[in-house]
């Protein structure tokens, strides 16, 4: 039996260097699982939209497909517009099976790709001192993902034993600069922020920038394409996948639903 072809849904960017991390995804995975259909979409602003990837799939005679939203803020809720695609396309293709899988969300595993990433920035700036952090991300999530985000920020301060503060690039949260202005009340003055972001959008750079008007000795690049994300993808593949399996007895709709639930 064929497996469901995976395809991973970003925000999608004007700027062609987001896009590309999506790619460099897709081929690490293709990597990883050869014998797996691996592609991406874009919700916006770039191409393929998950429409065209699905038309090209169906015509290749590909009926299951699970999405996986690139999400690093949700941990339960996948973007609206990613359900909306489910539906248009379960309308338009009556007989291919559509599963959308949680999103990728704020994991522990990332705290170590961000911990590499804001160590490189730091190294490039000849920082040597440091007395407070900042978790940066694109936005705020869903009630879970908050959650869980506020507790990674919490598990950052303890393993490096600095204030952590949180901050949100799109006016749902504290901003950066309101971030940075809470360490300076504590007294805090060499202040890094960490960018709990997947790609470099808009969004990532209007959030560095104003960090470094505000005094950040160090702002990292975002977690782009690694290992830990590719992992995560293919777990969240993975259990929307069984989903679309027919086990032959009804009991199991009311069970698969549970494992995406369980949250590490």
């Amino acid at each position: 039996m064929t497996a469901p072809a995976l395809v991973m849904v970003g925000m999608g960017s004007t700027d062609a260097r987001v896009a590309q991390v999506a790619h460099s995804l897709r081929q690490g995975l293709q990597s990883m699982r050869p014998g797996l259909s691996v592609h991406c979409a874009f919700l916006d602003h770039c191409s393929p939209s998950t429409a065209q990837v699905v038309s090209q799939l169906i015509k290749q005679g590909i009926t299951e497909v699970v999405l996986v939203p690139l999400q690093l803020t949700h941990a339960i809720d996948p973007d609206e517009r990613v359900i909306g695609q489910s539906v248009k396309l379960r309308s338009l293709y009556p007989d291919l099976r559509v599963s959308v899988s949680r999103p990728v969300g704020p994991e522990v595993t990332l705290l170590t790709v961000l911990d590499q990433r804001l160590r490189a920035s730091l190294s490039a700036q000849r920082v040597l001192e440091l007395d407070g952090l900042v978790l940066s991300s694109a936005r705020s999530g869903d009630v879970r993902g908050n959650a869980l985000l506020a507790r990674r920020a919490r598990q950052w301060s303890t393993h490096h034993r600095l204030p952590c503060l949180t901050a949100v690039a799109d006016g749902s949260g504290p901003s950066v600069a309101q971030a940075i202005q809470g360490l300076r009340a504590q007294g805090r003055r060499h202040i890094a922020v960490g960018s709990f972001f997947l790609t470099a959008t808009e969004l990532f750079h209007a959030q560095a920038d104003l960090a470094e008007r505000c005094g950040a000795v160090s702002v990292s690049e975002p977690l782009g394409a690694a290992p830990e994300v590719m992992d995560l993808i293919l777990a969240r593949y993975a259990f929307a996948a069984m989903d679309l399996l027919d086990f032959g007895f009804e009991t199991l709709e009311e069970e698969v639903p549970a494992r995406h639930l369980t949250i590490a």
